[in-house]
């Protein structure tokens, strides 16, 4: 059964700063939850129940969050503000589990991915990269429909979206032979190319950082040379476990925020916050009085 994730956030946040200068990206909000909560959340959906955080020195902020704050809690629940105090204790269900490996160096994602093989084992696992945040206003997750095929079919998810075909050379894009995959459906990968050029791109489906993936690929890993960037890539062991066993892109329905970058990152806020009960009317009414 799913039971682990692996969330690699040992990142510099570079594209954010100046603000993640002093807080880790992780912990910047959309609304009223840091980014990494809403990943969390969306991973204990899906059924997983031992959360791996990849990490460094100065991402303490993340592991907080997380813990209880005793102080805190206590002063809420003496001023009665008890939904408040519910939402600060229940960040994650008591059967939830939260452990913390290091990343000594910054050297990819594959590399990352490698540094919690002792904690995974010989268990199958998901990884879920953390800026990314993915709506579905109707409720069913991608990731949790992902988790489902995969218990079904026991081939390894990689989930795309369908991007515009004139801007496939800004992603990792999967080739499925020509098939053409409907969102919320799946088809085997023949191959994976990073950021193509138009001309050479073999659709327009793009890897946008949700893995659901066999416990062979850690050993892959081990012998995984650096690639693009002289960092070991999580796609050159992908791409060798598709000649030993299948993997499926899993066309996403919902939208997706890269909350790593300013403008996703606003735009996540204005998509949730037109939503959210505490927020939505003002919200709403102050960019309908916009003058832009």
């Amino acid at each position: 059964m799913l039971k682990k994730v692996v969330i690699p956030v040992a990142g510099l946040g570079t594209r954010v700063l100046p603000a993640s200068k002093a807080i880790p990206k992780e912990m910047l909000t959309v609304v009223d939850k840091p980014v990494i909560q809403h990943v969390v959340e969306e991973a204990i959906a899906a059924g997983f129940r031992e959360i791996i955080l990849v990490t460094r020195s100065g991402k303490q902020a993340i592991e907080d969050h997380f813990d209880h704050h005793y102080e805190l809690e206590h002063e809420l629940a003496r001023k009665g503000k008890h939904e408040l105090r519910a939402a600060v204790n229940d960040t994650i269900p008591d059967d939830v589990e939260i452990v913390s490996v290091r990343q000594p160096q910054a050297l990819g994602l594959g590399h990352a991915v490698l540094c919690a093989s002792h904690v995974v084992g010989d268990d199958d696992f998901a990884v879920i990269l953390p800026d990314m945040v993915i709506d579905n206003p109707d409720g069913n997750r991608d990731l949790t429909a992902m988790a489902k095929r995969y218990a079904e079919t026991g081939k390894g998810q990689i989930m795309v979206e369908s991007v515009p075909e004139d801007q496939v050379q800004r992603y990792g894009i999967v080739d499925c032979g020509g098939a053409n995959v409907e969102a919320g459906t799946s088809a085997e990968i023949k191959g994976m190319v990073e950021k193509p050029d138009v001309a050479d791109a073999p659709s327009n489906l793009a890897i946008v950082g949700r893995y659901i993936l066999p416990a062979r690929v850690m050993e892959l890993l081990k012998t995984t040379k650096p690639g693009a960037g002289g960092e070991i890539q999580l796609t050159d062991a992908l791409l060798e476990l598709t000649e030993e066993s299948p993997l499926e892109a899993y066309n996403m329905r919902g939208k997706i925020y890269d909350c790593g970058n300013k403008a996703g990152l606003l735009q996540a806020n204005v998509a949730l916050g037109l939503r959210h009960p505490e927020t939505a009317e003002a919200l709403k009414a102050f960019i309908q009085g916009l003058d832009v």
